[in-house]
This record gives structure tokens, C-alpha cells and sequence, in this order.
């Protein structure tokens, strides 16, 4: 039995053959919802003693107040160091590219005076308090950090709050030692729809904050989901993805374990290779039997490809491109002889990786761009996570006297034709003479 399915654009139920395998339903779990809903009221209104309580539950701890689950920067500064050279070294460097890169996004004000004196223009203003949520325990990703709070400081952002349960008091040294490294200024041991709903509402001791980041379990999706409206969020991602496309002169060991690479994140998780060359397909699946049983995730991995894998022949690298942007990936490999003539045909996706050496791996750690990136084929209307995110845009009006008569009559005329007479007349006072 193959390892993963095979389609061919040839064939004549390709389409729906491909629409079934993209096919993803968030299906939101009643129960879920419930308790979500249950955990954010009491957050709200029992502030501080109901997170406290939440947090001993879920994390299996026994604080006595909050103030034993606030950590000090010291301890921060402190799991830096004890670090192993080799991972404190990467840690470091990884955060130098990625504060590099998005220091280029950073936007400016901006002003333009028209001929009578009329000023038109821009105000960028970062947001005062970005909340970010970063799993915890073992399952702990400090690449998440780096990713999440360098972008909010680069920004300008006054305050950044980080929560991250504990679950049996087990505190993963990397993601605290990325915290000190991306100056994150309070760090709180909490962690569920509970720590969600105190980033939101605040308690005695947790504040408010403008926005929440990060990624989280399902309760924690939910409680985002929840509290949308009441502080900003960064997005409900959906299950990991990549789509490679490949001319089929790439080291195949290569390109099974770039598909492996997502598919181990969870049995929902889709990795798609397009190819024109049969027989490479061929020997890109026998590199994945021969790999897949050194892989210490094998099972999820084995269950991610049967689930939404596929390597899929097209007629050609042009007829992938267009395969592609249907699809909308959240990561896209151009693993070609060359990538530039084929990233001018490509309009939706999250990432590019572009050449044989550019693995999707390298972009989650260390090369620089966000790896938090729209799925779900999001990436039609989404972008990636960037500095952006973390300001403002006012816009400035300022106008003068003859200004006031030139765009008075124009809204006077407007307004009057959508039957506002306040609008009208507001504007018409400015210039008409007996009102002067």
C-alpha cells in the first residue's frame, strides 16, 4: 500500500480529486466552545483568583498567588546563561536575522501639502501592550518567541507580555532564554483559554493589552476567537502546509524531507509535491519508505501523508504555478534550476523558498522572514506576520481656508445627494458668507 496518494492532472477526476484533498473543515467542538466560553467569563470576572485557580488545575501546580507565577527578568537573563554554548550561540544569531529583517519593514509618517495650503497625511503609532502566547511545557518553541515579540519591539511597542503555562512546574529554559533575548518585559506562568481571557479583560495582576499573538492549542484558538473584538489577534491558523514544486533534479532525499518537515508537526498537517516527471515522483516516495523509519515522529508523520499528502504529476512547472496559487500555500518550495522565472507566475502563497538549497526549515528558525504565515489557503487575501502588524495608521487632515471651499462644495453635493443634511451644511459653513 503506497505511503501516500498519487494524482495525476491528466486524469480525469483530477479536480475533484484535488479539492478533496484539500479539503479542511475547522469543525469547532461544542464542548470546547462551552468550556472556552465557561473559563473566559469567570476570567473576567474574578480577574486574578480565577486565573489562579484555572492555572493550579490545568498545570497540575499548587501557587499560592499570582506573584509566585510572575517571573522576574532576572530569571529570564538567568536561562540565557545556563544555556549550552552551541544553543545559546544559535539562539542569538537566529534573533539577530530575524530583528535584521524586520527592521526593513518599518513604516513612516508621512505628509503632502497641496497648493492652497491644504495638508494630507500619515501618522504611524505602534500599539502600547501586545500580549504573546507561547506554548509551554515540552512541546515549547522558542522559535515562536523570537518570532512573535522581534517584530512587536521593532515596532515600537512600549510593553510586551508573555504567558506560557508550566504544566508541572517544568519551565523550558530555551523559550525563557528567548524571551531575555527579545527584551519581552513581563513573564507570567500561566497558560490555557485562561491566560487568553486575562491578556484580554486584565486582572489584579495580569494587564490589559491591545493585542494577543501566538500560536496554542485548540482551547486557546477558541478563546482568541473568543476575544476578537475586545483586543486585536494575529489569526486562527489552521493545520501546517507546504507545496513543492520540483523539476525533478533535485536530490529526492532532499525533497521527503522537506515533506516530512511539515507533516510531523500533526496527523492534519499537508504536504503536496508537484512534479512533471513520473518517474522522480517514483523515487521521491521510495526516499520516504526508506526514511520514514528513522523518523522518531514516524507515526505522525505516516498518518499527516495518508491523511492530506500527495505527490501530484503535471504536464508541466507552468501548469504547477497555477496548481499553486489555487492551492495558496502557507509554505511553497521552488526547488528548480530557476526559481526567479517561475516566482513571477506565482501570486498566493505565505513563503518562498526559492532553490534546491533553500529548505522550508531554514525559514522557521534562522533565515530572517516570519514564520507565522497565513494557511488554509489564507494566503490569497493574507500576509505573513510582520511590524506592520504591531502599528497603527492614523491619517491626518489638515485643511486650509480656500481648501475649506474647493472639497466644501464637493462634500456639500455629496452629502445632500445621500440625503445628510447635517454633513452638508457642516461643510457649506466654512465657506458660505453669511455664515462667516
Amino acid at each position: 500500500m503506497s505511503i501516500i496518494s498519487r494524482l495525476d492532472t491528466q486524469d480525469p477526476g483530477f479536480d475533484a480529486g484535488l479539492e478533496s484533498l484539500l479539503a479542511y473543515e475547522d469543525a469547532r467542538d461544542p464542548a470546547i466552545e462551552e468550556t472556552v466560553s465557561s473559563i473566559l467569563q469567570d476570567v473576567r470576572k474574578r480577574g486574578d483568583a480565577a486565573l489562579l485557580e484555572y492555572t493550579n488545575r490545568y498545570d497540575r501546580l499548587n501557587a499560592g498567588s499570582m506573584k509566585e507565577l510572575d517571573l522576574p527578568r532576572s530569571r529570564l537573563e538567568e536561562a540565557l546563561n545556563r544555556l549550552p554554548e552551541e544553543q545559546r550561540e544559535s539562539l542569538m544569531k537566529a534573533a539577530a536575522r530575524i530583528r535584521s529583517y524586520h527592521e526593513k519593514q518599518i513604516q513612516s509618517s508621512w505628509r503632502h501639502v497641496e497648493e492652497d495650503g491644504t495638508m494630507l497625511g500619515q501618522k504611524i503609532t505602534p500599539l502600547d501592550r501586545v500580549g504573546l502566547y507561547v506554548p509551554g511545557g515540552k512541546a515549547a518553541y522558542p522559535s515562536s518567541v523570537l518570532m512573535n515579540a522581534i517584530p512587536a519591539k521593532v515596532a515600537g511597542v512600549a510593553e510586551l507580555v508573555m504567558v506560557v503555562p508550566t504544566p508541572g512546574g517544568e519551565k523550558n529554559e530555551l523559550v525563557l532564554a528567548a524571551a531575555h533575548l527579545c527584551e519581552v518585559d513581563r513573564v507570567f506562568c500561566v497558560g490555557g483559554a485562561q491566560a487568553v481571557g486575562a491578556l484580554a479583560f486584565g486582572t489584579g495582576t495580569v494587564p490589559k493589552v491591545d493585542k494577543i499573538v501566538g500560536p496554542g492549542n485548540a482551547y486557546v484558538a477558541e478563546a482568541k476567537r473568543r476575544v476578537f473584538g475586545q483586543v486585536g489577534i494575529d489569526m486562527i491558523a489552521g493545520p501546517s502546509e507546504i507545496l513543492v514544486i520540483c523539476d525533478g533534479k533535485t536530490d529526492p532525499d532532499w525533497i521527503a524531507m522537506d515533506l516530512f518537515s511539515q507533516a510531523e508537526h500533526d496527523e492534519i498537517a499537508q504536504a503536496i509535491l508537484l512534479c512533471p516527471e513520473m518517474d522522480y515522483l517514483d523515487k521521491v516516495e521510495k526516499s520516504m519508505e526508506r526514511l520514514l523509519p528513522g523518523m522518531p515522529r514516524r507515526d505522525v508523520i505516516s498518518q499527516s501523508l495518508k491523511n492530506r499528502g500527495a505527490l501530484i504529476r503535471v504536464r508541466d512547472l507552468i501548469e504547477a504555478c497555477e496548481i499553486a496559487n489555487d492551492i495558496a500555500p502557507e509554505h511553497l518550495e521552488l526547488s528548480v534550476e530557476d526559481p526567479e522565472a517561475l516566482l513571477a507566475k506565482i501570486r498566493h502563497a505565505g513563503a518562498i523558498f526559492m532553490g534546491r538549497y533553500t529548505s522550508e526549515s531554514l525559514g522557521d528558525y534562522c533565515a530572517g522572514p516570519n514564520h507565522v504565515l497565513p494557511t488554509s489557503r489564507t494566503a490569497r487575501f493574507s500576509s505573513p506576520l510582520g511590524v506592520y502588524d504591531f502599528q497603527k495608521r492614523s491619517s491626518l487632515i489638515s485643511v486650509s481656508e480656500k481648501g475649506a471651499e474647493k472639497l466644501g462644495r464637493i462634500a456639500q453635493v455629496l452629502a445632500l445627494g445621500e440625503g445628510l443634511q447635517a454633513h452638508a451644511r457642516s461643510a457649506a459653513f466654512r465657506f458660505e458668507k453669511e455664515n462667516r
